[in-house]
Formats: C-alpha cells, sequence, structure tokens
C-alpha cells in the first residue's frame, strides 16, 4: 500500500490518536498520517454495536428515555446520534434515489406537530419553527419504495418542493393519485407536466356516531369516493391512494414522534425531520415489507440484498462529501 502522505511503500502502526484513530509511519522518511476513512457516527465516541442498538430500538417505536433505560447510554447522547444519522439518512435518500423508474405512484401527507397544536401556535404567536407539520410522501404502489419526501406546512410552496423532489427521484411517464388536495393539481403540474397520467381521488366520509373521542380520531364511514382527472390519461382502474395511506399508518406505529395523545412529540423542528428521514433510509433499504416480503429497495432494483443498520451507516458515510 502506497502511504499517501509521503508516496512511500514502507508502512508501520504507529499507535492511535486522542479519538482512537490508528496512526501510521512511514519506515523510511518518518512521516505520520491518520487513514483516511469513512466515519459512520462522525466524532461521536459511543461504541458501534451500542449505536447500532440505540438506533434499532429507537426505529421500533421506542421513546428516547425507554432507549436510555435500555442501554444504559444518556439521553443526550441518543439524541445527538438520531440526529447526526438523521441528517445524514437525509442527504443519502437525495443522493440514492435518482431517476428510478416507476409505474404507479400515490402521494399523500400525514399530520404531526413539533412544540404545539396550530391553535396554540397561533394563540401564543410561536414562530414557523413550531405548529403543525406535514410530512409529504410518495411511494411506488407496486416494489412501495418510498420515493420522495417533505416536511413542512400544508402550504403550496411546501408542495411545490414535494413536487420538484418527486421529479428528481423519477424518470420516465408514470400514473400519479393524490388525494383532493388542490394544491397537488398546480405543484404537480408544474414539476411533471407531460410525465404524468395524473387524477385526484375524493373520498366522501360521513358522519361518526358515538363519544366526543370517537368523532374526534376516527375516520368517519366512506360513503362514496370521487375520481377527478387532473392531466394525461389516468386510468381508472389505477387511481387509488390506499397504499399511500396504508404507510402513513406504518410511519405512525413506527416514529414514536407521531404517536397521538403522548408527550413523545418533537420539540424542535430538526429533531422532528431527522428522526423521519431515519425511518424513512430504514424503511427503503432494512425494513422488509409483509407484502413484498423483501425491502424496497431490493424491490425497485436499487440494491440486491437486505441491509443491516450497520451497513446503512457505513454507506451513508461513505457517500458523505
Amino acid at each position: 500500500m502506497i502511504a499517501p502522505a509521503c508516496r512511500h511503500e514502507q508502512k508501520k502502526r504507529h499507535g492511535r490518536d486522542r479519538k482512537g484513530n490508528q496512526r501510521f509511519r512511514c519506515a523510511l522518511c518518518g512521516k505520520t498520517w491518520i487513514e483516511d476513512r469513512p466515519r459512520p457516527l462522525g466524532n461521536m465516541r459511543i461504541p458501534m454495536d451500542k449505536a447500532v442498538l440505540c438506533l434499532r430500538l429507537l426505529l421500533e417505536g421506542n421513546s428516547i428515555r425507554s432507549v436510555e433505560r435500555i442501554t444504559g447510554t444518556h439521553r443526550d447522547t441518543i439524541m445527538r446520534l438520531a440526529v447526526l444519522i438523521g441528517e445524514r439518512c437525509q442527504r443519502f435518500l437525495e443522493k440514492s434515489i435518482q431517476d428510478v423508474p416507476v409505474n404507479e405512484v400515490q402521494a399523500d401527507e400525514i399530520w404531526g406537530f413539533v412544540g404545539c397544536k396550530k391553535k396554540t401556535q397561533k394563540k401564543r404567536g410561536y414562530g414557523e419553527g413550531v405548529g403543525d407539520a406535514y410530512c409529504y410522501t410518495a411511494i411506488e404502489r407496486h416494489t412501495k419504495l418510498l420515493l420522495a419526501w417533505h416536511l413542512g406546512k400544508r402550504t403550496l410552496e411546501n408542495t411545490h418542493q414535494f413536487a420538484a423532489k418527486l421529479d428528481r427521484a423519477t424518470i420516465g411517464r408514470f400514473h400519479l393519485t393524490t388525494d383532493g388536495y388542490k394544491p397537488y393539481r398546480i405543484a404537480m403540474w408544474a414539476a411533471l407536466r407531460t410525465r404524468i397520467d395524473f387524477a385526484q381521488l375524493l373520498k366522501v366520509y360521513g358522519p361518526v356516531k358515538g363519544n366526543q373521542a370517537a368523532v374526534r380520531y376516527s375516520p368517519g364511514n366512506i360513503i362514496s369516493t370521487k375520481m377527478y382527472p387532473v392531466a394525461g390519461c389516468p386510468d381508472e382502474s389505477k387511481v387509488c391512494t390506499s397504499h399511500a395511506e396504508r404507510h402513513n399508518l406504518t410511519i405512525r406505529m413506527q416514529v414514536r414522534r407521531m404517536t397521538r395523545l403522548t408527550n413523545a412529540f418533537s420539540k424542535k423542528w430538526e429533531n422532528h425531520e431527522a428522526a423521519l428521514a431515519l425511518f424513512f433510509a430504514y424503511y427503503n433499504f432494512c425494513r422488509v415489507h409483509s407484502t413484498i416480503k423483501t425491502t424496497p429497495a431490493v424491490a425497485a432494483g436499487l440494491t440486491d440484498h437486505t441491509w443491516g443498520v450497520r451497513e446503512l451507516l457505513e454507506a451513508m458515510a461513505a457517500t458523505q462529501s
């Protein structure tokens, strides 16, 4: 092996630095260096095995404090680890999911909040970093691959940003279905134009009978559905949002911050975004989907095997710029 510091071929180990990195010394000229290799955990000194365990527990819906009790790792360390890996997951997904051939895509948004709900945000005059936080998602119907996602307010501007991400993630013409949210009509046409056969599915719900809690948190019975063609020539038999809505349930079950009626909600926007990015990377590459019996990334041809969390961390470290 040629030494990067002096271009000689004779080297030997020369102890470690204060962060535990292996040092080397050239046997001919005496120059020393540290081997340049990917660092899956950045500058964090937590052991890799414990970091993987903490992340796996978070990905299975455990809270920060429950992971602290199980692993003996301080909650601040767990939070820093989750934010670091979550931010890397966000960049990794943007780089790895580009120009993917797709057939049928369904898009939807799932509600959450940061710090407080919208009513309290307006009442107390808080800024945009708290309040309602909608996560837009788009999945391929057959491979279950999460193609694009975006966290933001439920506005036209954020819908445009989500549509632009979907445009970068896909290639070719495909069938697209969304719910009846009106900004989709403008945003999807502006970003995708002639690449989509686009229709919106509007579900009409009936009243919910029962106590106040049931009326507030349970959806009504679907009375009817209405299909509205928007662009191209959508096939009525393919107009469906059920798979995207079922994926919303998976998000609520797996991401602790999305659990209703608890105090597990995010207190900072960046923490909420990092938690979602971590789960989406895990969902695509590591989590075997019960319907297709493999991971969405394998089904879509992005990889040839199911990844473990450690392999995901190493892949993200290797792609860091």
